[in-house]
């Protein structure tokens, strides 16, 4: 890594970009972290039943990145990092949010009051990064990497079993589980391995799509895939709170923890932007970066809930785009969040991601979702883990896990409580969180 930080920048934080390096800059990145982006809209659209709204949503999504990844370029007022920091659709918020939509769905809510109650709770939770961004130092230490790390590990594993059910067909496919899913979702998966395994660091940037890419031809050569659009041309235009607003605390809660959880996520993706752009990593410049990011994550987020869109985070794939490309120009962010929102004005764009087969974007996430376990368990073995650490993985994940698996077991309790803690996330984040703070630290620990 120092090797490569050693490297010169072809292009430094604040040079501007030529026409032609900021074009191609600009699909690389986008590349690199457009699956990432309308994944999670898909996941939650296809989960929840809202398929005749999907394609707006996926439109929406890249506008609402666009628009953030140029704030976080621009820095006005100090919000934003003033670097590369692409926006994104955060897969953390996906099994909170999809949790929250299918108690709705059983309570009767129709599609439109469920996205309603979804985007007025991310709407005020959007609040929790501005705040934060202010009390940065107290709240690390609230959350630390054991702690954060649980609850990734815990994210991770409950979208696993999303993944899996797209691979069968999709829930309540006739064919479900059929030869020709797992076929689809097997050779999508290989593609993305090989792709993984090559020197060259643009393969394993651009392994999940092409994998999706070649999934697809082949669904489409076996006469599983067969795309249509709608005959008008006219651009998506975003709508300001489309959906209306709703607010339901049941909901927002769970939503709020994972706000909290992300936010030290972002706080390491921008150290790494920083190192990667040539910058101070410590000192007043350093520390204003790094509020500056969080500010305009929150920022960011309300921008996504007022245009129909999940709550955004800074993504890591554009560090490895930065490293790989040596340009680290923020005016490259400008032309990124431009891409987005020129795609995101399409919606013939996003009805072509909207009807992908289910099996290939099965075999896709699953690495996606693999990836997010493996993050946080790295997170979370950042520091030995002794006797107190090991008590407190050890309750966290029994009791998170177990009652996702059980959630019978909280019908004693009252219907508030069922809600907020029949999912691995808040059960289990919220226990970390409560036994790292009542456990008394080693003795080891204590006297470092």
């Amino acid at each position: 890594m120092q090797k490569t930080n050693d490297e010169p920048l072809l292009y430094g934080l604040n040079d501007r970009l030529p026409f032609i390096p900021a074009v191609c800059t600009a699909v690389q990145h986008m590349l690199a972290s457009i699956v990432g982006i309308v994944t999670p809209p898909l996941i939650i659209g296809s989960s929840l039943g809202l398929t005749q709204w999907l394609p707006y949503l996926i439109s929406m999504s890249l506008f609402a990145s666009g628009i953030g990844t140029v704030i976080q370029a621009v820095r006005f007022r100090n919000i934003g990092a003033g670097m590369i920091c692409l926006q994104g659709t955060s897969f953390a918020f996906l099994g909170v949010i999809i949790a929250g939509g299918l108690l709705l769905k059983q309570q009767g809510a129709t599609p439109e009051q469920i996205l309603a109650m979804i985007f007025g709770c991310t709407l005020v939770s959007a609040i929790i990064p501005l705040i934060v961004s202010q009390f940065i130092h107290t709240f690390s230490r609230l959350l630390t990497p054991l702690v954060t790390g649980i609850v990734i590990v815990l994210i991770g594993i409950s979208l696993i079993k999303v993944s899996i059910t797209d691979w069968g067909g999709g829930f309540g496919a006739t064919d479900f589980a059929a030869p020709h899913n797992l076929g689809l979702g097997l050779f999508t998966l290989l593609i993305i391995v090989l792709m993984n395994c090559s020197r060259r660091p643009w393969c394993k940037l651009s392994s999940i799509i092409v994998g999706i890419v070649a999934g697809s031809v082949l669904a489409a050569v076996l006469g599983k895939f067969h795309p249509q659009f709608s005959s008008g041309l006219l651009p998506s235009l975003p709508i300001p709170f489309r959906f209306g607003l709703n607010f339901s605390w049941s909901v927002f809660i769970p939503i709020a923890l994972v706000s909290l959880i992300s936010i030290i996520e972002t706080v390491g993706d921008l150290t790494a932007n920083c190192m990667l752009s040539k910058q101070l990593l410590v000192g007043p410049d350093f520390q204003n970066r790094i509020r500056g990011g969080i500010l305009g994550d929150g920022v960011s987020c309300l921008v996504a809930a007022i245009f129909s869109s999940f709550p955004n985070t800074t993504f890591a794939q554009n560090n490895g785009v930065i490293q790989m490309t040596q340009v680290a120009s923020r005016y490259a962010g400008i032309w990124i969040g431009a891409l987005f929102i020129l795609l995101g004005l399409f919606p013939q764009f996003s009805q072509l991601l909207e009807q992908l087969p289910k099996p290939v974007l099965g075999g896709a996430t699953l690495v996606m979702f693999g990836s997010v376990v493996a993050a946080g368990i790295r997170i979370m073995t950042r520091e030995s883990l002794d006797s107190r650490s090991m008590l407190i993985i050890a309750l966290a994940f029994g009791v998170g896990l177990g009652i996702e698996s059980q959630p019978d077991i909280l019908n004693a309790t009252p219907q508030f409580f069922q809600t907020l803690f029949q999912n691995a996330v808040t059960s289990g984040g919220t226990l970390a969180i409560l036994l790292n703070l009542l456990l008394p630290a080693s003795k080891e620990k204590s006297d470092v």
